[in-house]
């Protein structure tokens, strides 16, 4: 065998038994900041340590990492989170033709670089993310379940249950793996309870701090119930909130007692009219129609007496006369 056969078949046999595949030489970003353990597909990373093609980051319970991809994408990994860089393609424009990486468990932010956002995607157990030249945070639970938060641009969710679109600030969608999808609604702590932990997007609620990437902020506290406490409860939209109670008015003072009125001086008694006397009724009054009877009366006999009186006088004569 010649000295260039035998220099061949070396090279040859180190590209094919290598353990480390050529492919993950590629290197397409770096790390540019590191919290207590990350690793990629030769152990733990650093700050400015690459990061390549095919290579899958893991990141224990309490890791950090940030990464920056050559056309200026930025890639946050939190704690307890597994991701593969998937695919990259980059031309000489600094831009890429193709990006896309798989998301298998844990919180993540994305922040587009100066690639056509046609170039980015983002594969989750419950359905892919199409990017629009914007911001937003992801989480893919344990199951699968997968939220994402929209935080500035535009995006589109699909899985098994048709799309989304999400394009408002803190707009949120939630999918399952078997197809199963909310509606586009802003975030609150009612999607922490449904995918079951407080820890679901650190980025959002601050319980992880970013450098140099954006903060908090649609209105998710830190403070939340305890882990156990919430799985406890049913995996439900949040319940509505009480009212708050309008605040107690003053009593108003009471109002002065108006002064009494003065009494009116007293009227004397008015004089007693003389006392009219009772109209005398009918039969009281003399009967006038009685008395002119009554004259009558006395007038017939009177003029009885005189006849009687001629009468006897008459009779005495004629006595006197046979005498």
């Amino acid at each position: 065998m010649s000295y260039r056969r035998l220099a061949t078949a070396t090279v040859l046999s180190a590209v094919l038994f290598s353990p480390t595949p050529a492919s993950a030489a590629e290197q397409v970003g770096q790390a540019v900041h590191i919290k207590t353990e990350v690793t990629g597909q030769t152990g733990p990373l650093t700050v400015n340590a690459a990061v390549h093609r095919d290579e899958r980051i893991r990141t224990s319970k309490s890791g950090l990492g940030q990464f920056l991809f050559r056309d200026g994408t930025k890639l946050a990994v939190g704690w307890g989170s597994s991701v593969v860089i998937d695919k990259y393609i980059f031309d000489d424009s600094q831009s890429v033709k193709k990006l896309s990486i798989r998301a298998a468990k844990g919180t993540f932010r994305w922040i587009s670089g100066s690639s056509k956002s046609s170039a980015y995607q983002i594969l989750t157990p419950a359905g892919t993310i199409g990017v629009r030249g914007t911001a937003f945070d992801f989480y893919v639970g344990p199951d699968g379940t997968t939220a994402v938060v929209m935080l500035n641009g535009a995006a589109q969710f699909c899985g098994p249950g048709g799309c989304r679109q999400l394009t408002r600030r803190c707009d949120c969608v939630v999918a399952t793996p078997n197809g199963n999808m909310t509606d586009v609604a802003p975030v609150n702590q009612g999607v922490l309870r449904r995918l079951g932990t407080p820890r679901a997007l650190p980025f959002l609620s601050g319980s992880q701090s970013l450098s140099g990437m954006m903060g908090g902020g649609c209105g998710l506290m830190a403070a939340l119930q305890r882990p156990d406490n919430l799985q406890r409860q049913a995996p439900a939209v949040s319940p509505p909130q009480p009212k708050p109670e309008k605040p107690h008015k003053p009593d108003k003072p009471d109002k002065p007692d108006k002064p009494d009125k003065p009494d009116r001086p007293h009227k004397p008694d008015k004089p007693d009219r003389p006392h009219k006397p009772d109209k005398q009724h009918d039969h009281d009054r003399p009967h006038k129609s009685h008395d002119h009877h009554r004259g009558d009366h006395d007038r017939d006999r009177d003029e009885g007496d005189h006849h009687h009186g001629k009468d006897r006088d008459r009779d005495r004569g004629e006595r006197n006369h046979h005498r």
